[in-house]
């Protein structure tokens, strides 16, 4: 049984794909824990396996060994609607062609408790309505979703997650395309949420130095180990510098941030 605070977590995980000859495993043994009110960064170097992690923590894509729980329920037993009723899922893939306003968009993360008619109710309207307020999105309400900025779609992409109502939310690389301002302003959201709402929220990113400074606690996938602790134990269990094998990349912990030699 889980700690009652822990909305997901792993038992024994071992990841990565099946090929017809054999087993690729990308990571084991893995034993993680997403709190309540946690704000959490998956940080770790490309192809190191970030995405895989992701994918299995959803139930996107199956463990190849050990298990996945949510509010203590093996992932893999939960049909679509208990999973979407419980996990939303924000991806960084480009939004299909459509003539949907803001509005709309955000309403779709009403779409697990709606009728078959996708009619919403008055409980739904306020919902929306209130996580717009929350992500200061509300003035966009009207706009396609083509028209506006990508900062201001990835607030958007934020809201119907919360929309959807979810104890957890995850996010696949929500500062890509970003400039710094807008990436700080996301960052800044996303943590003002976990404290206003108390859910959790798990998100990989390469800014690892704002994800130091922003984050309670990070996920940081190696070659060798997978760590999972707050930024500044990892930061004395010197984990940063594992982080690339390249000698002109260094962490200064002092300042708590990557240079370049």
């Amino acid at each position: 049984m889980s700690d009652i605070k822990n909305i997901l977590y792993t038992k024994d995980l071992s990841i990565g794909y099946q090929t017809k000859k054999k087993s690729i495993v990308i990571a084991k043994n893995l034993n993680l824990s997403l709190a309540k009110g946690k704000l959490i960064a998956l940080v770790g170097a490309n192809g190191v396996g970030k995405s895989t992690l992701l994918r299995t923590l959803t139930g996107i894509q199956k463990p190849l060994l050990g298990d996945v729980f949510l509010h203590d329920k093996n992932i893999k037993n939960l049909d679509y609607l208990a999973l979407a009723k419980n996990l939303s899922l924000v991806l960084t893939e480009k939004l299909p062609a459509s003539t949907l306003t803001v509005f709309e968009l955000i309403a779709l993360g009403r779409q697990p408790y709606t009728n078959w008619l996708g009619k919403l109710s008055e409980e739904d309207l306020k919902i929306i309505n209130g996580v717009m307020e929350m992500t200061q999105t509300t003035s966009l309400a009207e706009k396609k979703h083509h028209e506006i900025s990508d900062g201001q779609l990835q607030k958007v992409m934020i809201a119907r997650a919360l929309a959807q109502d979810t104890s957890i939310i995850i996010l696949d690389e929500p500062t890509t395309h970003l400039d710094l301002l807008h990436k700080v302003s996301v960052f800044k959201l996303l943590k003002r949420l976990t404290q206003e709402t108390n859910k959790c929220i798990l998100f990989s990113t390469h800014d690892i130095d704002l994800a130091i400074q922003l984050s309670d606690e990070m996920i940081v996938m190696t070659e060798e180990k997978v760590y999972q602790n707050q930024p500044c134990n990892l930061i004395s269990e010197g984990v940063f510098d594992r982080l690339f094998e390249d000698e002109k990349i260094s962490f200064d912990g002092t300042k708590g941030k990557f240079v370049v030699s």
